[in-house]
């Protein structure tokens, strides 16, 4: 379940040995990893460099990470990106040597880049490329995973529907399976201010929820610094690579301000720097929000077009330079560190699923994640995945027929759905966003109940649709974030409480584990 870096790699490594089925709601390609800018992490200069990264993952996942994750991940990720380049990613190079560039929080420049900014869509693209030639790989395009089959508590298939589009096949049917992963992304469209794609609405950790899957770590979702913040304009992802490349960023009296904030200013953690830009954006007159700019105009001995053709080009069409202009930014939903909490291998507590990339939790990013890890352990997690749901042998079991078909909305349902959606993704934003309290929460929950009961109104009259199946994915993530919110009282890494605003080691140096049961969700924490 899932077209992208993590999929894409247990698919091709699955497909020696059988046959491997790729589920994926739009085309392939429309994935977070299509739109990952700035790079790949990996530690190319020998051991010495791999313990580096190893103690830049830990240090900046704020006191969270679990090690044995983290040691995976540095350790087998020069294999995984020296095979992405011979399966035909093209990275860039000066006379024959990769090109690295330096991300916040990285000790060393050690982050791959391709077409200067579009690295995820050229892994994409490559991965997609190879997994097309192997013939065991089929690839069911426009089409939504509605549900986990079980059986004996065994996960032993899926049900499918058309999700619009080309699909071929809009009526729901079952497809029996060893094996099923999860491997479906974040849930960015949580929130009303997201660089992530309309795709990214948490259905994989929502449908692993409801199966009885626990989920970890859910408090944290890290809001990318720098998105572009113009007026009905989306918010697109202006790349941490740019900063790597010596811009500044200036609050609207044109100070720069990280200096005064942590050590390594504009390459400090990225919840440091979102946290900055959103109290310096604070306290306009009447409530209005104050301006915040990245600088690129005093960097020299750069083509910076070339360097950044997608973000030049964009930035060009609303009339703005890189080398010439102040860009306005603010923070924006990015990547949830949290999600279906699974080994070192990708195993899930319900037996034949399995979950890798970022709709998984190993605890490898902690609090807060590493610039440009994700694509980095959708690389390993999804191979080790597959690894495992080989391993594991599992035999294909009957998994007998589908419900019927929904009756469909009709257009005044359709609105108002649409209007639920919105106004809990605003809601999110301004009660679970980058700062929290408790009272915040609570309105919250608020929110989200209702929405979740006018959910559960629809269904039980019979109606479905793809817009009604995200919006409960949307329902069910927003509640797993609001409960783990509430229950760390402390800030840590990307969830800053400013009613408990210090870090907490003692109590809360644990991961929380949430679990559904009658009535709502109950959250532990563990040490892991």
């Amino acid at each position: 379940m899932g077209a992208g870096v993590a999929g894409l790699r247990a698919a091709i490594e699955l497909a020696g040995h059988g046959e491997v089925l790729i589920v994926t709601k739009e085309s392939l390609g429309e994935s977070n990893t299509h739109y990952a800018q700035g790079g790949i992490a990996v530690a190319t200069e020998g051991e010495a460099d791999v313990a580096l990264h190893l103690e830049d993952t830990v240090n900046a996942g704020d006191g969270l990470v679990y090690r044995p994750a983290a040691e995976v991940l540095v350790t087998e990720g020069p294999l995984r990106v020296a095979e992405l380049i011979e399966w035909g990613a093209a990275f860039d190079k000066e006379a024959g040597e990769l090109l690295c560039t330096r991300e916040g929080a990285h000790s060393l420049p050690r982050i791959l880049h391709a077409h200067g900014d579009a690295t995820g869509a050229e892994i994409s693209r490559s991965l997609v490329a190879f997994a097309r030639s192997h013939k065991r790989i089929q690839f069911a395009e426009w089409t939504m995973v509605t549900g986990l089959v079980e059986e004996d508590g065994r996960v032993v298939g899926v049900d499918l529907a058309g999700a619009g589009g080309q699909s071929p096949d809009a009526s729901p049917h079952r497809v029996s399976a060893r094996a099923v992963l999860i491997a479906s992304g974040g849930a960015g469209q949580v929130y009303s201010d997201t660089t992530n794609p309309a795709v990214a609405t948490g259905d994989g950790i929502a449908l692993a929820l409801e199966a009885g899957a626990a989920l970890a770590d859910m408090e944290f979702y890290q809001f990318h610094p720098t998105a572009l913040a113009l007026p009905g304009v989306p918010r697109f992802l202006l790349s941490e690579a740019l900063r790597g490349e010596g811009a500044y960023l200036r609050n609207d009296r044109g100070e720069r301000f990280m200096e005064r904030q942590h050590p390594l200013a504009e390459l400090a953690p990225r919840d440091v720097v979102a946290r900055a830009i959103a109290r310096e954006g604070m306290g306009g007159r009447a409530g209005e929000a104050r301006p915040v700019h990245l600088d690129m105009r005093h960097v020299r001995g750069m083509d910076l077009q070339q360097r950044f053709p997608g973000i030049s080009a964009f930035l060009a069409r609303h009339g703005l330079d890189l080398s010439r202009d102040l860009i306005p930014v603010r923070p924006a939903a990015h990547y949830l560190m949290g999600g279906i909490r699974t080994d070192l291998d990708g195993r899930t507590n319900l037996k034949g699923l399995y979950a890798a990339g970022e709709a998984a939790c190993t605890g490898v990013h902690g609090a807060n994640r590493l610039a440009s890890n994700s694509l980095l352990e959708g690389m390993v997690f999804g191979a080790r995945a597959a690894q495992a749901m080989l391993a594991d042998g599992l035999p294909l079991v009957s998994s007998g027929e589908p419900e019927g078909e929904k009756t469909p909305l009709t257009s005044d349902e359709e609105a108002h759905l649409e209007n639920g959606i919105a106004g809990l993704r605003q809601d999110m934003w301004t009660y679970a966003g980058l700062l929290r309290t408790h009272l915040q929460l609570l309105e919250g929950f608020a929110s989200q109940q209702e929405f979740a009961d006018g959910l559960r109104k629809l269904t039980r009259q019979g109606k479905g649709s793809r817009r009604l199946t995200e919006a409960q994915a949307l329902s069910r993530v927003a509640n797993a974030i609001l409960h783990a919110a509430l229950a760390r009282t402390e800030s840590r890494g990307a969830h800053f409480r400013s009613d408990f605003p210090a870090r907490d080691d003692r109590q809360f140096q644990k991961h929380s584990v949430l679990h559904r049961e009658r009535g709502g969700a109950k959250v532990c924490f563990e040490v892991w």
